[in-house]
């Protein structure tokens, strides 16, 4: 098995297919790179496959060769959109059943965009654009919850949401210095699609990219904000080196956007649990897949250790610095106190992941249920809500537990080694060392 020597987008383009007259590969024009193809704008660039709305069943007769398996290329358990592997591919055990895209868009109505930036030497960002009710119903409030894990970094609304319990609008997550571009993006999108006076406290969260960007650069613009907005789609969502996560660092392998899902019955009712993670965070020692321990076994090649903490001198930063933001959003009716108590469970996720939680990261969490559309709408006499009872809710706690676990894991899979600013480099996760590690190994993992 030869997974390192999978074709990536720009070597070789795995086609999507859609619905009619949406299918078809999409390539670069000549001399074009491929990471900043489309978009608007001097560096403007989204993933034009992840961005492909309404994607339906895979065409026919079209394969791709993932981990040495024969599978349909728009299998979106194995590969993402644009053809990178995702850590099923590997053979990785995860527990709990994931939805038909594996993707916090398996949420009835949630939508994701990216713009990806990369230009030159030394810009490596972009922006990640989530609308918990799609585009066409960004007014509605969703019942919401937020968790800090450790409060060195940044989400903006945060205090209206412990206040009330609820959100409306869209969430963006771009780089630290960007966090203030990304909020005003959100007002400027939201008055080109209701031009009234309005009063909003945007969600913008961020983690940091100064390793591989040039974050003091001011690449990300609000109109790259409203093109990640404008373009959020529902169906399969690219991973790894993409919008907000495009110059993020996670285990000091190159990593960035994740999400996966999980379907739980209440009921009779099959809701789903989805996670979308921007993972910039964890020391290369602390890294576990599927409960075994792999950061002693992939110690080598870690430039970034390197230059945080060079021999000699003083630790520019600890190791395990950084931030990782969560979004956890589900179509399961749940009161402000329950996504609270869901964004909690993000940290166990991560946990199983390896990480301690360095006081020198930034991991900021949200929760959100799409359920009780138009309960909190502003002008009502009276609001009703109907919940899943408190006593009922361990199911969904272990959804999230599960599929945060999946997405920091997929954010490292579907990437590829990175160079950027001042000749930085981030080495890719050895996908064939980290498949080799899991079978042999996987047999004694208690947890598993």
């Amino acid at each position: 098995m030869n997974v390192d020597s999978l074709p990536v987008p720009g070597a070789c383009v795995v086609p999507t297919y859609g619905r009619a007259g949406q299918g078809g590969p999409s390539r670069a024009s000549p001399g074009e790179p491929e990471a900043i193809r489309g978009g608007h704008g001097r560096n403007a660039g989204t993933s034009e496959l992840a961005q492909s709305p309404d994607l339906g069943p895979p065409a026919p007769g079209r394969v791709a060769t993932l981990a040495g398996v024969t599978t349909p290329a728009t299998d979106p358990h194995l590969a993402t959109p644009t053809g990178k592997p995702r850590a099923r591919a590997l053979g990785i055990p995860f527990q709990g059943t994931p939805g038909p895209w594996n993707s916090i868009t398996d949420v009835t109505g949630v939508e994701v965009g990216y713009t990806t930036l990369i230009e030159g030497d030394s810009v490596r960002t972009g922006v990640t654009a989530i609308h918990p009710r799609g585009r066409g119903n960004p007014r509605d409030p969703v019942a919401a919850g937020f968790h800090s894990q450790n409060g060195n970094g940044e989400m903006t609304g945060v205090s209206w949401i412990e206040e009330s319990g609820t959100f409306a609008g869209p969430i963006a997550i771009t780089n630290t210095h960007a966090v203030g571009i990304a909020h005003a993006g959100i007002i400027a999108w939201a008055n080109q699609q209701d031009p009234v006076e309005l009063w909003l406290l945007p969600v913008a969260a961020e983690t940091w990219d100064g390793y591989l960007n040039d974050v003091n650069g001011h690449h990300v613009t609000e109109e790259h904000v409203v093109q990640a907005l404008q373009g959020a789609r529902g169906g399969p969502v690219d991973e790894g080196s993409v919008g907000g996560g495009t110059g993020m660092t996670c285990y000091a392998f190159k990593g960035g956007s994740g999400t996966s899902s999980r379907m739980v019955d209440y009921q009779g009712t099959a809701y789903t649990v989805g996670v979308f993670v921007q993972a910039n965070f964890g020391a290369r020692g602390e890294l576990t897949i599927a409960g075994v321990p792999l950061g002693a076994e992939l110690a080598d090649d870690n430039p970034v250790a390197d230059y945080f903490s060079p021999p000699g001198r003083p630790p520019a930063a600890p190791p395990g610095a950084g931030s990782v933001i969560a979004v956890v959003a589900t179509d399961a009716p749940l009161l402000p106190g329950q996504c609270k108590a869901l964004a909690r469970r993000v940290t166990l996720g991560l946990a199983r992941t390896g990480t301690a939680g360095s006081h020198s990261s930034g991991d900021l969490f949200i929760a959100c249920s799409t359920a009780n559309s138009g309960a909190f709408a502003p002008g009502e006499p009276y609001g009703q809500l109907s919940f899943v009872p408190w006593g009922k809710t361990d199911r969904f706690f272990t959804a999230v537990v599960q599929a945060t676990e999946e997405a920091v894991i997929d954010a490292m899979v579907a990437n590829e080694e990175m160079t950027g600013r001042a000749g930085h480099r981030v080495p890719a996760l050895p996908r064939d060392r980290v498949a080799r590690l899991i079978t042999t190994n996987s047999g004694t993992s208690p947890s598993r």
